[in-house]
């Protein structure tokens, strides 16, 4: 598998009481893109998936990043941004 540079490893079972999957920021590729709202990439292990950032939550060891996953695969992903620049060139 390709080393992919994702922006967050993630443990897609590590969910807590709000239901979603978290992470600590600090865990981040690029902590000051991880922002309410953001779209990120996630890997764990050689699984990959896209996700969104639902909150950042301050706590005694850092700050909790919530994430939902998106539906579908990654390479549904990428095949429509490509055919989205397909388009626009």
């Amino acid at each position: 598998m390709a080393d992919y540079q994702v922006d967050l490893e993630v443990d897609f079972a590590n969910e807590d009481e709000t239901g979603y999957i978290w992470v600590f920021l600090d865990e981040a590729r690029e902590p000051e893109r991880i922002v309410p709202g953001a779209v990120l990439t996630l890997r764990e292990g050689e699984d990959l998936a896209m996700g969104q950032v639902i909150d950042l939550v301050p706590a005694a060891d850092g700050t909790v990043v919530h994430i939902e996953l998106l539906p579908g695969a990654i390479e549904e992903y990428q095949a429509a941004i490509e055919r989205l620049t397909a388009r626009h060139a």
